[in-house]
């Protein structure tokens, strides 16, 4: 019977946050769905993936319901979820519909933030976990592994992942650009939490000097200097640092912490050497006068987030030619997936039908001695004749263009009617 690809799931288009956290498939439990759905008898392939904006399985199956069902068990049954609570959330994709998915997937042009680079490195692990289970067959491997070229592509001729739609990176490029490069500067990160780590993580790697850590909780500011190679500062001496710092990224809790006047005394102790603020924090750090101070500079929240949404704004009009690139890919795939089924369909039509030809020609001659070579060559061109015409509207209505549940029903009737495929 021709295998049908099938995609049973719930992502951040389907359903919200506390639904997605508790159908997550982590520490161990992807592992352990696996086993459950190759043990239904109408799925032969699978792949889980499970991220924090999704969790789908991809499958190689028998059409009809009975793997629908299998794949909707089995996506929940490591979990406390019901169907029945997640019925609205599920959806379900079919046959090209299924491909183009998993290449928009792998291309990030299906996430939250279109263009963010971890959902292929998370493709790649779980494919990976599958195939060591032997979950993932040969449909699923040509599947995934086209994925990540159609990802590679999609990168290489568009533009969707160049420009950063992260606060914390737009604050590190913005930073770049005033001081045209960060080499040999001094950074001072005013905060330990998430995003002073995310703004430490994009400024390793542009070539500053030095990254001085000050935060309250002195202990999260030595965890954090720890990880960039950076000094920790005791909160209450952070001005006496503060001269040194070129670049000062803001992400207290608490309000704020510098004002104009203070600025203007900090620049008489760094001669008027150019200063550049980031205010990452709500309420913010940074008093708005810093602005009016000769060679300060202050980018609060709004400044930023204005950057962000230019960029996604750009990265949305590159996807456009991101998703022309998958369209191209889908289409190639599917004529390869139609090949796959179509093609040794009819050789085993044309085998079969050969048989019984050669069988029952070799009994009837069998019964005819009398006849000359000549005659056998011409009731063994008839046979052939008669057979050819037989099967040559069943094979173009095989080759024939047509939609894929359609192209798949007739493969398998054709396969079912001849017995095809079948032991004798």
């Amino acid at each position: 019977m021709a295998s049908e690809l099938l995609i049973i799931g719930l992502n951040h288009h389907t359903a919200p946050v506390e639904v997605r956290e508790k159908a997550a498939l982590a520490n161990g439990r992807l592992e352990a769905v696996l086993p459950r759905l190759l043990d239904a008898p109408s799925i032969h392939e699978a792949v889980v993936l499970s991220t924090c904006n999704r969790v789908e399985l991809v499958a190689c199956c028998e059409p009809g319901d009975e793997a629908i069902d299998a794949l909707r068990e089995g996506l929940l049954s490591s979990t406390d979820l019901t169907i029945e609570a997640c019925r609205e959330h599920l959806f379900e994709l079919r046959g090209r519909e299924a491909v183009r998915h998993v290449f928009r997937v792998a291309s990030s042009l299906d996430s939250m933030v279109i263009g963010e680079p971890q959902i292929l490195g998370q493709l790649k692990e779980q494919f990976g976990l599958s195939s060591d289970a032997d979950a993932a067959g040969p449909i699923l491997h040509r599947v995934f592994h086209k994925s990540f070229a159609v990802a590679k592509r999609v990168r290489t001729e568009t533009d969707v992942a160049a420009r950063s739609v992260s606060i914390a990176s737009v604050a590190v490029n913005l930073a770049q650009r005033i001081f045209e490069t960060l080499e040999g500067a001094s950074v001072m990160l005013v905060g330990a939490g998430e995003i002073a780590e995310a703004a430490a993580q994009h400024l390793l790697g542009t070539g500053v000097a030095r990254v001085m850590v000050a935060n309250r909780t002195y202990e999260h500011a030595v965890e954090l200097a720890r990880k960039c190679d950076g000094t920790p500062v005791p909160f209450e001496r952070m001005t006496n640092y503060l001269p040194l710092a070129d670049l000062v990224v803001g992400s207290s809790g608490g309000g704020e912490l510098l004002n104009a006047a203070a600025v203007t005394d900090l620049m008489r102790e760094r001669r008027n050497k150019p200063v550049f603020f980031i205010d990452l924090a709500v309420p913010r750090n940074f008093d708005a006068e810093i602005n009016s101070v000769d060679n300060a500079y202050l980018y609060d929240l709004d400044d930023l987030s204005a950057v962000v949404d230019d960029n996604l704004g750009v990265r949305k009009r590159e996807a456009v030619a991101g998703e022309a690139i998958v369209e191209e890919e889908v289409d190639r795939f599917w004529q390869w997936l139609e090949l796959l089924d179509v093609v040794p369909t009819i050789v085993a039509l044309r085998d079969h039908a050969e048989t019984v030809r050669a069988d029952e020609l070799g009994r009837t001659l069998a019964r005819m001695p009398h006849l000359s070579d000549k005659d056998r060559d011409r009731v063994d061109q008839m046979t052939r004749a008669i057979v050819n015409k037989l099967l040559h509207e069943p094979t173009r209505s095989l080759k024939q263009d047509r939609p894929e549940r359609e192209g798949l029903a007739l493969i398998s009737s054709v396969r079912e009617l001849f017995g095809l495929g079948k032991k004798s």
